[in-house]
C-alpha cells in the first residue's frame, strides 16, 4: 500500500477522476488504467472487477494556512502486488443461552465491551444506574431549566455515558490501544454520519448520538443481551469458586412502599465501566480491599468566545457560509505543568455536568451542524498527585477526588447565593481574569442556568489560576492572534477531564490486581479519556474476559 496526498476546495467533493490521474502516476500505471476509487462516506461504491488498483480516501482535514482547502490522504493498492480488503465488523452472534459477563455501566467502554462480547459468543448483562437515553433527556432538561438534579440521571450518568450529551467527539491519539476502525465503523453501522470515517476530528453531534446509542441497545437486546436501567451497584463479592456476584438496588421497579428492590447478578467475569465520577463505586471497592491509587488529572475553566471570532482567527478572515465552524487546540508548558485546551466545541453550548448537589462542574457540547453562535473549550492545567495540597493527604487514593470536589463546592458556594438558579456558574472576562480584576459585566453566554460575575482568579486554586493567567497571553502570541480578548469569558470549573483515581490492573488479563475476575476499564478505571479510547479499552477488556472464560472451559473439559 502506498499513500499520497491531494487537496481540494472546501465545500466541493474530491473528483474520482482526479484521484485516478494522481494514482496512476504514483503507482507507475498507464494513464488509461482502470482504478477503483473508494469513498467511505458514500453508501454506494462502484467498482470494476478488472481494475489494476484501488484507491481509498483515508483521511480529510482542513488546512487554512493560506487558501482554505481540504487535504486528503489517499491509500493506493496496486493489485499486481496486493488486494484491497475492506474492513468489516465481526458478526454479532445470538448469545441468549451463552455464558454471561456482567458489564457495569452503559457508557462507551461498557457498550463497546458488550458489542465485542456478542461477536465472541458471550452474553452481556448491562447494569446502568441511570435511565435510557430517551428518558434521560427530560432529567437533563430539568437540570438546566429548573436546577433540579437527579444524581443518577444527568449529563454524566445514564445510557451512553457522559459523551452522549457532550458532542460525541471521536478524535483520539490512542491508535496504539487497538483498531479505531472497529469503533468508528460500528458507530456508522448504528446510524452515525459516515463522514466520521475520514474526518481528522470526527464528531457525531449531541442531536444524533442518542439515536445511535438506542440502536446499539436494540442490537444487543435482539441478540440475547440484557439491559437493566435504574440499577445502582452497591457491592461486588467473590466466592471461593471464583464466581462474582454483583449486588444492586433496582430503582426501575420499586416495591409496594416505593423503595428500590435489592437484586443480584452472578458471573465469572465483571467488566467495570462506570466512568470518572462514580465516587460510590470507588468507595465500595476500597471497602472490599480492592487496590486504588492516585492519578493525575486536570482542572481549569471553560472558555467561551463568539464563534465568528474563532472563524475569523482560524480561517485568517477567509471564512464563508458553508465552511465548517472553526475549532482550535493548543498545548503549552507553564511553570513545569502542561496547560492545554480540551474538548473544544465549535458552535456549541456550555452545560452543567455535576453529579451531586452543592457543586458546579462545567462541560460543553455541540449539535452535528455546529451552528451555534458561541464556541467553547476547556482550558485546563495538569495536576499531578504531588500537586494535591497536604490537607487532603489523609484521604489516600481519594486525595485528588476530594481536592476536585472542594473546588467544585467553593465555586458553587460563591455563585448560588448571587443568582436565582441553583446552578448558575461564576464567570469572568478573559483579560480581567489575567489582570486580576472583577468584571463589571459579562457578555452573552450559551449557558442556560446563567452566569454571575466572580473573581475566578481568587476562587480557583492558585497553581491553576496563575498558570491560566500566563497561558492566555501566550496563546495570543504563539498561536491565535485575537484570542486574548475581553469578548471571551471564563466559566468555572472544568474539573472532570479524567478520573483522579486509577484501579491497577494486570496488563495481560486486564483484571484488577487485587480483585480477580473484575476487569476495570474506561475513564473510571483511569486508563482512557474520551469516547474512542474508552470504547477501545472496553473492547480489549471484553476480549480478555472471553479468553479467560474459554480457557477455563477448555481446561475443565
Amino acid at each position: 500500500m502506498i499513500e499520497f496526498e491531494m487537496t481540494g476546495r472546501v465545500g466541493r467533493e474530491l473528483r474520482s477522476d482526479d484521484v485516478r490521474i494522481v494514482a496512476a502516476k504514483t503507482l507507475g500505471l498507464k494513464g488509461n488504467a482502470v482504478i477503483n476509487v473508494i469513498d467511505p462516506t458514500k453508501s454506494f461504491q462502484p467498482t470494476f472487477p478488472n481494475a489494476a488498483a484501488t484507491c481509498v480516501i483515508a483521511r480529510r482535514s482542513i488546512d487554512a494556512r493560506n487558501d482554505v482547502i481540504y487535504r486528503y490522504r489517499i491509500e493506493a493498492y496496486n493489485h499486481k502486488f496486493e488486494s484491497y480488503i475492506p474492513y468489516e465488523v465481526p458478526e454479532y452472534r445470538d448469545v441468549a443461552d451463552a455464558p454471561a459477563v456482567i458489564v457495569i455501566g452503559a457508557g462507551p467502554a461498557g457498550l463497546f465491551a458488550s458489542l465485542k462480547l456478542l461477536t465472541l459468543g458471550l452474553k452481556p448483562i448491562i447494569l446502568e444506574r441511570g435511565k435510557n437515553v430517551h428518558d434521560r433527556k427530560f432529567d437533563i432538561a430539568r437540570l438546566s431549566r429548573e436546577g433540579v438534579l437527579d444524581p443518577d440521571s444527568n449529563y454524566c450518568y445514564g445510557e451512553g455515558g457522559a459523551g452522549t450529551f457532550s458532542d460525541g467527539k471521536l478524535f483520539t491519539r490512542s491508535s496504539k490501544r487497538g483498531d479505531i476502525r472497529e469503533v468508528l465503523q460500528q458507530f456508522v453501522n448504528f446510524g452515525a454520519n459516515p463522514q466520521i470515517l475520514v474526518d481528522a476530528h470526527p464528531h457525531i453531534g449531541t442531536d444524533r448520538l442518542p439515536k445511535v446509542i438506542e440502536n446499539i441497545r436494540n442490537c444487543i437486546i435482539s441478540k440475547g443481551g440484557e439491559y437493566h436501567f435504574g440499577t445502582r451497584v452497591t457491592d461486588i463479592v467473590r466466592d471461593p469458586e471464583g464466581i462474582l456476584t454483583v449486588k444492586a438496588l433496582d430503582f426501575s421497579a420499586p416495591d409496594g412502599k416505593g423503595q428500590p428492590v435489592e437484586v443480584a447478578y452472578s458471573a465469572k467475569k465483571v467488566i467495570l465501566a462506570t466512568g470518572h465520577s462514580a465516587r460510590d463505586i470507588y468507595e465500595m471497592l476500597a471497602s472490599r480491599g480492592c487496590a486504588l491509587e492516585q492519578k493525575g488529572f486536570a482542572m481549569g475553566v471553560r472558555v467561551e468566545h463568539p464563534q465568528s471570532l474563532i472563524n475569523d482567527i482560524r480561517y485568517h478572515g477567509q471564512w464563508e457560509q458553508g465552511m465548517p465552524a472553526a475549532e482550535y487546540t493548543f498545548t503549552e508548558q507553564v511553570d513545569g505543568r502542561g496547560v492545554f485546551s480540551f474538548c473544544m466545541c465549535p458552535g456549541g453550548v456550555l452545560v452543567p455536568s455535576q453529579t451531586e448537589e452543592g457543586t458546579i462542574v462545567m462541560n460543553g457540547m455541540s449539535n452535528s451542524a455546529r451552528s451555534g453562535s458561541r464556541a467553547n473549550s476547556g482550558v485546563v492545567v495538569q495536576i499531578n498527585p504531588e500537586d494535591i495540597p497536604e490537607e487532603f493527604a489523609s484521604a489516600g487514593a481519594f486525595a485528588g477526588m476530594d481536592y476536585q470536589r472542594s473546588v467544585e463546592r467553593k465555586l458553587w458556594e460563591y455563585s448560588h447565593t448571587r443568582s436565582g438558579h441553583p446552578f448558575a456558574a461564576p464567570a469572568q472576562r478573559m483579560v480581567d481574569f489575567c489582570e486580576g480584576v472583577i468584571s463589571e459585566d459579562l457578555p452573552e453566554t450559551s449557558y442556560k442556568p446563567g452566569i454571575v460575575t466572580a473573581p475566578l482568579h481568587e476562587l480557583l486554586p492558585e497553581p491553576v489560576a496563575s498558570r491560566l493567567q500566563d497561558v492566555f497571553p501566550l496563546v495570543e502570541q504563539h498561536i491565535m492572534r485575537g484570542y486574548y480578548t475581553n469578548d471571551a469569558i471564563l466559566v468555572g470549573v472544568e474539573s472532570r477531564t479524567s478520573s483522579p483515581i486509577r484501579i491497577p490492573r494486570d496488563p495481560q488479563t486486564r483484571e484488577s490486581l487485587s480483585f480477580p475476575g473484575l476487569l476495570p476499564c474506561g475513564e473510571g478505571a483511569g486508563y482512557s479519556g474520551g469516547i474512542v479510547s474508552s470504547a477501545i479499552d472496553g473492547i480489549n477488556s471484553a476480549t480478555a474476559a472471553a479468553e479467560s472464560i474459554f480457557a477455563d472451559s477448555t481446561a475443565a473439559e
